[in-house]
Formats: structure tokens, sequence, C-alpha cells
């Protein structure tokens, strides 16, 4: 059997961080079985879908790595629903319902025509690759609506006919559509099309293990690009929500990820959301970049400043960020010295006094020309305590009580904007 699933996004909104997860899930069983993968926008909302969401969701799905072989819409798929709804219609499977409320759209109800599925009120019962046998008793779910009319399809009727017309083998979707299953089934029965294979994947969860809010990171995939999470490392956290390779491993590349992936190993309960474990695989994949590639993707973050050798910074700060948009954050000092209190120059209980010489020694080596600047600060430093010179230059640098350290802010400051702020640490000091 041909591998064929799909990705079914709706263009309401922007691709959610859940949606996201779900098409990573169909992507990789779906390449890793050699089979076919469609992108189809489920646009059955008239109101509601724009196509500035699409456009979201088949830019955000790039970004992430996730590519798909064929791409339709549903609404361009009118005369195949209705035939199926006039076929359903000719067999007495459905039937116009007239003067009853119609459908709802969440915008008001009014009178009017609708055509709405007879159930059978039969039992239904179908395997799950993930939760096992699922069985629902189906005479209390009612006769539903299926179109509007007959050019007018909604979504169960247009989802299982697409389904069928494009030959799903399996679908992979979140557990919040299994109650959506049973009525699909028996449209499906009525039509005589052949049962695909279902995988309901368990949500995601905040850290609380309830439902997923933008507190907890229930942003639109647009946005982690935004803050400039490399999109690897974003596609290797989705990979390890509600799912897990047979060792510990956590940074696998896609390659790895795809190669272990089994639907079966697809965990049951809900999967938690943990952002510190975003960050930390993040930062993980920053860190191991290759140092010319990682100032090439850093360009879009790096602010509009003055003269700062932003290659040694980058250098510098690599191993120190989460996301491309923290350089901003960490470099800015670098940039423009804010302002501190000056007891922060003070290394445990040391002197203003004392403090205050040891700055003036280090510029006066800074100012001399023709030798290693470094060495002779460190020799200064050894003999005065390390301590009591290195802290204050550190903080008369950065004006900050957490930064890299001295002689690294240094290189990336050039001599002159050290000299420069070394000097008003000595002026602060020079009012104690």
């Amino acid at each position: 059997m041909e591998i064929r699933t799909r990705l079914a996004p709706s263009p309401t909104g922007f691709l959610h961080i859940g949606t996201a997860r779900t098409a990573l899930f169909n992507w990789l069983f779906t390449r890793k079985n050699n089979g076919k993968l469609f992108l189809r926008i489920e646009d059955t909302d008239k109101e509601r879908s724009k196509i500035e969401f699409e456009e979201d969701i088949k830019e955000s799905l790039s970004w992430l790595g996730i590519n798909w072989d064929e791409f339709l819409r549903q609404s361009d798929r009118k005369e195949i629903h209705a035939k199926y709804i006039t076929k359903l219609l000719e067999t007495g499977a459905a039937y116009v319902s007239k003067d009853e409320p119609a459908y709802r759209t969440g915008r008001g109800e009014g009178k009017g025509e609708v055509i709405r599925f007879k159930n059978p009120g039969k039992k239904v019962k179908f395997n799950d690759i993930i939760r096992g046998d699922i069985e629902f008793e189906t005479k209390d779910l009612g006769d539903f609506v299926i179109a509007k009319d007959i050019q007018t399809p909604l979504y169960h009727l247009a989802v299982v006919v697409d389904d069928a017309d494009m030959k799903i083998s399996h679908v992979i979707r979140g557990d919040d559509h299994i109650s959506n299953t049973p009525r699909q089934i028996l449209i499906q029965e009525a039509l005589g099309f052949l049962r695909p294979q279902y995988a309901h994947i368990p949500l995601i969860l905040g850290k609380d293990r309830s439902k997923l809010s933008k507190r907890d990171g229930a942003e639109a995939v647009a946005d982690y690009r935004k803050m400039g999470y490399p999109p690897e490392a974003m596609f290797n956290f989705l990979g390890l929500l509600g799912w897990h390779p047979h060792d510990d491993r956590e940074i696998l590349t896609r390659e790895e990820l795809m190669g272990e992936f089994s639907l079966e190993r697809v965990q049951k309960g809900g999967a938690v959301f943990d952002k510190e474990k975003l960050d930390w695989i993040s930062r993980e994949y920053i860190k191991n970049m290759p140092d010319e590639e990682f100032v090439e993707r850093l360009k879009p973050f790096i602010p509009e400043t003055k003269s700062v050798n932003i290659d040694k910074a980058a250098k510098l700060l690599k191993g120190r960020i989460s996301k491309f948009s923290d350089f901003g954050v960490e470099v800015k000092s670098f940039f423009e010295l804010e302002d501190y209190p000056k007891e922060l120059l003070l290394w445990k209980g040391a002197a203003a006094e004392d403090t205050k010489r040891h700055l003036e020694k280090v510029s006066e080596i800074l100012s001399s020309d023709g030798w290693d600047f470094e060495k002779a600060i460190m020799l200064y430093a050894e003999a005065a305590g390390k301590g009591n010179v290195l802290w204050p230059l550190r903080v008369a640098l950065s004006g900050k009580e957490k930064s890299p350290g001295p002689f690294e802010i240094l290189e990336v400051l050039g001599k002159e904007e050290a000299l420069t702020r070394i000097t008003k640490a000595i002026g602060k000091l020079a009012n104690v």
C-alpha cells in the first residue's frame, strides 16, 4: 500500500504550534515510508478563511523544512463535493431538511434548508494506531448537517470526499478530532469509500497540564521565527513533543528523527510544552554552528549601531544566547553603556580610592603602545589581587554585574571605546 497523508489546516488564523507539530509527524511518517504528502487548505468556512493566513501556513511550514508533494484547496473542489452530495440524496442517505434552524455559523441562525445525513444509529468501531480500538454509539449524534446546499459542503462531508478522492491511506491529526471520526466513518460507508487508518495525536499541554495558552508557548510558528529560533531547533523540539527515540538523545537531526519515527511510539498522554527545553535545544544548535554561518544568520537581528566589531561580538556571545534575537539584548552594552551604580565597581568591600587607582593603572597600560596590554594588565592584577583589578575593569566596560570577561569585551570594543568607559568609571569613583 502506498502511504498517502495530508496536512489539512484551516486558513482562519496563523499556523499554530500544535498544527505545526501535527504537520511534522505527518511529514516524518510519510517521508520515512517514501509516501506522498498533500497540503490541503480546508477553506469551507468562507467568512473566516483569508489568503494571508493561507500564505502564512505555507511560509511557516517551509521555514520548518516541511515540504509537500501536492497543494490544493477544498474550495476548488466544489464539483467533486456536489457529485457526492447528490449521490447521498439520491440513495436516501441524506435529505433536505426544511423549516428548521439553518446550520449554526456562530454568527446567529435563521430559517432555511440544509442537507442532513440520515444517521443509521449504529455502533462505529475503529482502530487507532496510537490509542487502539475505539467504539462510539452514534445514535446520540442524530441526523447531522453535511451541507448548506449542493454547492456548499461542510466539514464532515468535504473531508471524507477529499480523503477518498486523494486516496489518503493514513489520517494523522490531533485527538480533538476523535469525536469527528464516527460521523466521517458513517459518511464513508454510505458512499462505499475505503476507510483510512487513523492516528490521533494527543494535544500539547501547558506546564500545569491544562490547555496550552500563550503564556505557555501557544504562539504562531511565525512568532518563533521572528524571535530568531533556528528552524532546525524548532523542528527537533516539535519532534520530541509526544514522541521520543529508543534512547535518551534530545538533539536529533531531521534525518535521525525521520529514521527513528513511528506512530506506535507516539505517547497516549498530552505532551507538555517546555519552553526551557526549547531554549536549551536552540542554544545547542546555535553553539555548534560554524562561526561564519552563525554571523550570516544573525544579520537580520543585528541592531544598527556604531562601529563595533560585530564578528568578534558574535563569536563572543554565540554560546550565551538561545535565539538570534537574544543577541541584540546581549550585545547592547557593547553599543551603548547604560548607567550603573558606582558601588557595582567595588570588589567585595574594596575601598573606592583603591579601585580608582587600579582603574587608572589599567588606563595607563591601555594607553601605551607597542606591547601586550592583556599580559601587562594580568601581571598587575596578580600583584594587586585579580578581583580588585579585573572586577572593576569588567564592570567599567560592560556596566553589568554579569557579562563576558574584560579581555573579551576589550577585543570587541577596541582601545578607544574601552578607555572612554574606564575614564567614566574613574569619574564615578572620584565622587564616592
